[in-house]
């Protein structure tokens, strides 16, 4: 039994917005994910898909894109990324009971991994994007699921807990944040995120060992396709 972690598959087997636009190795992505991921994974691991799964823009549109990921090896936990337009937040519990036994839909909660409890949360970082009221707003609802996550974790007794955001911790080329700051005080010890692709954008925030929380990043694209393997 292990665990893996890989994010921004960026499907659109439905939606016309192909990755081949980039080039290098987002040409042709989705059959390596097929090629690679069956030799890795096992039917008793699990794998975490850390946001951006699908360019639908609704359930529909996300069909073919959510059965790619079906077919893959193991049990599948998705986390919600700034991308995912078919899964409102509000609306988590629907997604798992339409796809009970088929995919888990991770958001604000934790999700059990043998003796390690797997908490999730979109998170944000202030691309320039957005106004300082709307970052504010971003920020503030975004740190309350982490921390409500981590709670409920806790409260059910478990002591190991690693902890999945879409967007990078820390805003680009920061060092802190209210996210790494509320990691820290709770005792976290290892934060998975994505979000960061495209080299440039690679060394955004933190990677490796920071003020004792080991920080990876998951691209597909950085990871060349290939899961980490986290536990």
């Amino acid at each position: 039994m292990a665990l893996y972690a890989i994010g921004d598959l960026h499907l659109s087997f439905a939606a016309d917005k192909s990755m081949d636009v980039w080039g290098g190795n987002w040409v042709g992505h989705e059959q390596k994910v097929r090629d690679t991921f069956p030799g890795m994974i096992g039917s008793d691991d699990t794998l975490v898909l850390v946001g951006d799964h699908s360019w639908g823009r609704n359930l529909k549109e996300c069909e073919a894109d959510l059965q790619f990921i079906m077919d893959l090896p193991g049990r599948k936990i998705l986390t919600r990324g700034n991308h995912d337009l078919f899964w409102d937040s509000r609306h988590t519990s629907k997604l798992n009971k339409l796809y009970k036994g088929k995919l888990e839909f991770l958001q604000g909660r934790y999700a059990v991994y043998g003796t390690t409890a797997l908490v999730a949360t979109k998170g944000y970082a202030d691309e320039g994007n957005d106004p300082p009221e709307r970052v504010f707003q971003l920020k503030d609802r975004e740190l309350m699921r982490l921390q409500d996550g981590i709670r409920k974790a806790k409260t059910a007794g478990y002591g190991d807990i690693i902890v999945f955001l879409h967007y990078p911790p820390t805003d680009p080329g920061q060092e802190t944040s209210l996210f790494t700051d509320c990691l820290e005080k709770e005792g976290i010890h290892r934060v998975i995120y994505a979000h960061c692709h495209g080299e440039e954008h690679f060394h955004d925030s933190l990677m490796g060992n920071v003020r004792g929380i080991e920080y990876d990043l998951v691209s597909g694209d950085y990871r060349n396709w290939v899961p980490l393997r986290v536990l």
